[in-house]
């Protein structure tokens, strides 16, 4: 009993932050459930960014539902991946069972099924409403990683990106990525850039092309494109709640390069445009990275720099971020010290990697008075997980294993008619369903081609007039030459018409 009563001082202490903050369950001590031990997450330390870790099925997915609704309930907007499709049961209400009204009265949270308003995005426009992003906003680094470029040629498309924004050309779309790079990389073109920029070799364009091409093949090429999505739409709320904004990627997911590297795109406009608060009383938008480790497996070093850069900075943006992963050793470790909230759900640990990976999680979690860190990670079960969050003061809170409430809303997707409802209905629909083609690098490219056309013509016009004026001229040897001939032509005449005048002359006396 004094272990127990020490554990749930411990845990108040801990977990009491001032203002508003997150309910997530209730903490476990030696298999039992302890209610007055509640673990809480302050609002205000949710921009120093999190960790949502665990094995499959182990419940990472319903850890971010839970959060989500409740940051929507505190009027903060969020963005989340929706791997599979099934998070968009969050805008109709769950229904209530025995089951969950039994774990209310467990962890002293009744069940009280609620709805949330949504908003729902594709990459591909066919699970709904288009997310395009402009070709020059993406950016050469994060679009070498999306083409699997090696350092030559990041570096040649560097110099592309550089030269189009030093001539103030757009570059909106993959045709004007291979308009351009095909313009520098022979004629007049090359000419231009390898004085400024460096030469452009003929087989590193081909494979830029080639990639190029790979891509667009792939179904994959109207993610680059107008209208561009507006990052300040994310922010929007209903009736004081945020909106909860869902990523369908089902269609994709054998695409999780352009996928993840998409989402730090929108990060990055994040970290760009939004202003400096600094630490406000909550956040201004929480943005759930899922998948994670598919952001992370074999990019280059200039990648993840930057990737570094944007978590470090971008807090001071009000942005929160938080990364789910099967395990911490996904997410590179100079990014996981910066996630100071970590919630950890069961890992397994049947292999000798599985073993060296627990034995790796273990070490990102301070000492625990209460627990055998290896032992109780693997032995949490389905809506369980081991938590240790930042309090008012930054300070780690106490390690506690806690079992999580359930979500209000509905825990599966929406039948099609009311999935498809959500986005028609969207005033977002409107604004970015249909793209759009402004003038761009293909047009001016295709201008400036007509126009060397049109100087080459007048040039050559120009030859053949100068030809012919030349011809028209006679040299002084041509002219003496003519004059001589027609004398000599004249005095012939003459003696061919005075011998012809005799001979008549002489027919007639006969």
């Amino acid at each position: 009993m004094e272990n127990k009563a020490l554990f749930i001082e411990k845990i108040k202490e801990s977990y009491n932050p001032k203002g508003e903050f997150i309910y997530l369950g209730s903490g476990i001590l030696e298999q039992e459930i302890i209610a007055p031990a509640q673990v809480n997450l302050a609002l205000k330390m949710m921009n120093r960014h999190g960790l949502i870790a665990g094995a499959t099925g182990t419940g990472k997915t319903r850890t971010l539902q839970l959060i989500a609704e409740q940051l929507s309930d505190a009027g903060v907007p969020v963005f989340m991946l929706d791997v599979k499709g099934d998070l968009s049961g969050l805008a109709e209400a769950g229904e209530s069972n025995p089951a969950l009204v039994e774990r209310g009265k467990m962890l002293e949270r009744p069940f009280v099924p609620q709805s949330f308003p949504i908003e729902l995005f594709s990459l591909s426009g066919k699970n709904g409403i288009p997310l395009r992003i402009k070709i020059s906003d993406f950016g050469p680094v994060m679009l070498a990683r999306v083409l699997d470029l090696n350092d030559t040629q990041t570096g040649v498309l560097t110099a592309i990106f550089k030269y189009a924004d030093d001539h103030q050309i757009a570059l909106i779309n993959f045709d004007d990525l291979k308009a351009l790079l095909n313009f520098l990389s022979q004629g007049e073109g090359a000419m231009e850039i390898a004085q400024d920029y460096g030469k452009i070799s003929s087989s590193t364009s081909g494979t830029i092309l080639r990639k190029i091409v790979s891509v667009e093949q792939q179904g994959l090429s109207d993610v680059f494109g107008e209208p561009e999505f507006d990052i300040n739409d994310l922010f929007r709320k209903i009736d004081d709640k945020g909106i909860i904004s869902l990523l369908n990627i089902s269609d994709v997911q054998n695409q999780p390069v352009l996928f993840s590297t998409f989402l730090l795109s929108l990060l990055n406009q994040l970290f760009k445009n939004l202003p400096e608060v600094g630490n406000p009383d909550k956040p201004k938008l929480i943005f759930f990275f899922d998948e994670a480790h598919l952001l992370f497996k074999n990019a280059s070093k200039v990648f993840l720099s930057r990737v570094d850069q944007i978590i470090r900075l971008i807090r001071s943006k009000g942005v929160g971020v938080f990364f789910c992963t099967q395990a911490p050793t996904d997410i590179p470790e100079n990014v996981l010290g910066q996630l100071g909230n970590r919630v950890q759900h069961a890992l397994r640990a049947f292999t000798p990697n599985d073993a060296e990976n627990l034995r790796k999680t273990v070490k990102t979690y301070p000492n625990s008075d209460f627990y055998k860190i290896d032992e109780i990670l693997t032995q949490l079960g389905t809506g369980q997980a081991l938590i240790t969050v930042l309090n008012d003061k930054g300070i780690p809170t106490e390690v506690v294993a806690t079992h999580l409430i359930p979500p209000r809303a509905v825990m599966g997707p929406l039948n099609t008619s009311d999935y498809d409802k959500i986005i028609a209905s969207s005033d977002l629909f409107q604004k970015y369903g249909q793209s759009t083609d402004s003038h761009s690098a293909a047009e001016v490219i295709e201008e400036r081609r007509r126009e060397l056309e049109a100087e080459a013509e007048k040039l050559k016009s120009k030859k053949v007039s100068k030809t012919r004026k030349r011809s028209n001229r006679q040299t002084p040897v041509e002219a003496a030459g003519k004059t001589l001939i027609r004398t000599l032509a004249a005095g012939a005449g003459r003696i061919i018409l005075t011998a012809l005048t005799s001979f008549l002359k002489g027919k007639r006396k006969r």
